[in-house]
């Protein structure tokens, strides 16, 4: 097994959205130099669910967020991942001190075979591999526990998890590998608060706001003062009540139709056939409506636009191999969960 392609979800899902992409990316192993913000801030976050279900112990999950984010004092970005981070997480360790579920496995990986559905005979050419975020039991029953941090949370977010084949995917080979029959997912949703640290005003930008209000007044006069920077703390405080109000976390859970699990393992197989075919004749086409189709450039696009160029590459991109998410971090007997 370990002779054939490892592939992952997120490989497959790259490949039905753009097939130029996902050969830049899983073929010629390349990366930006310039991770997108909104994957590393779900990351740590990630890392941090994990902590906080393994040892339900906030102070070591507020140290792992200082030590993440070091470079805040200098970092504007980092500043603002540090404040949202901590308060999201102080405001989770608040909402569920105690869980009506016991955790099974963590940050679990698996490996499996992708079938032929006509013939049940295994791929000679690929693998699938996985890390689910977690495996829970409810009234003796087991589901995966999956994480998600969202801009925003309503009836059109909930509806799209219907649709979500990757955790489908997921429930269907941790099945297979594990003998662990799956009953459904609970997605454990984080809603990331929109708040921003007020910046204050400077001398000159208070100055030009009270040139302002004395040439509107009647009597020449105002009682503006500057607006000074907001503290840290009374920052903190603003998302602390924030993450007290209804509908910051929530969590839904999703049955599993079997009928489902055919439906994924065709739909798997077809791909594979096509990938295969790409690679026999070095073709993998660009879909170019894909470019822009989260309303920013492709992390592939500079690469596309350039044919290739040696030049960007050597610049803007690095060599790195594919599927790191599968990598495990060693557990320490202390880290075991807490049911």
């Amino acid at each position: 097994m370990s002779e054939r392609f490892v592939t992952t979800y997120s490989m497959w899902s790259l490949f039905r959205n753009c097939r130029k992409a996902c050969e830049w990316r899983y073929v010629n192993e390349l990366v930006p130099l310039k991770s997108e913000h909104c994957l590393s801030f779900g990351s740590l976050i990630h890392e941090c669910l994990e902590k906080w279900h393994r040892k339900r112990d906030l102070a070591m999950v507020l140290d792992h967020i200082d030590r993440s984010l070091s470079g805040r004092s200098s970092d504007e970005c980092q500043k603002a991942d540090w404040h949202l981070a901590r308060a999201m997480m102080t405001g989770y360790a608040s909402t569920y001190p105690v869980e009506d579920f016991d955790v099974v496995f963590l940050e679990k990986t698996f490996e499996g075979k992708i079938v032929n559905p006509a013939t049940d005979s295994p791929s000679r050419s690929f693998v699938l591999a996985g890390k689910v975020d977690g495996i829970v039991c409810v009234n003796g029953k087991f589901y995966l526990l999956e994480h998600k941090t969202a801009s925003q949370m309503d009836g059109d977010y909930l509806e799209k998890l219907w649709g979500d084949f990757q955790v489908c995917l997921y429930a269907y080979y941790v099945e297979q590998v594990f003998g662990i029959r799956i009953a459904g997912i609970i997605y454990n949703i984080l809603v990331k608060a929109r708040l921003q640290q007020s910046k204050g005003e400077t001398e000159a930008e208070f100055e030009v706001r009270r040139a302002d209000l004395i040439a509107k007044s009647k009597t020449g006069r105002t009682s503006a003062t500057r607006k000074m920077p907001e503290s840290d703390a009374d920052f903190q405080a603003r998302l602390a009540a924030k993450y007290a109000e209804p509908g910051m976390f929530h969590r839904e859970t999703l049955y599993i139709s079997r009928d489902q699990f055919d439906t994924l393992r065709t739909d798997l197989w077809e791909l594979t056939q096509q990938f295969l075919d790409c690679r026999r004749r070095r073709v993998f086409y660009q879909n170019t409506s894909y470019c822009f189709f989260y309303h920013r450039p492709c992390p592939y696009f500079a690469l596309c636009r350039s044919n290739g160029s040696s030049n960007v590459i050597e610049n803007f991109y690095e060599h790195k191999a594919a599927h790191e998410e599968l990598r495990e971090e060693p557990v320490e007997v202390e880290d075991i969960p807490v049911f």
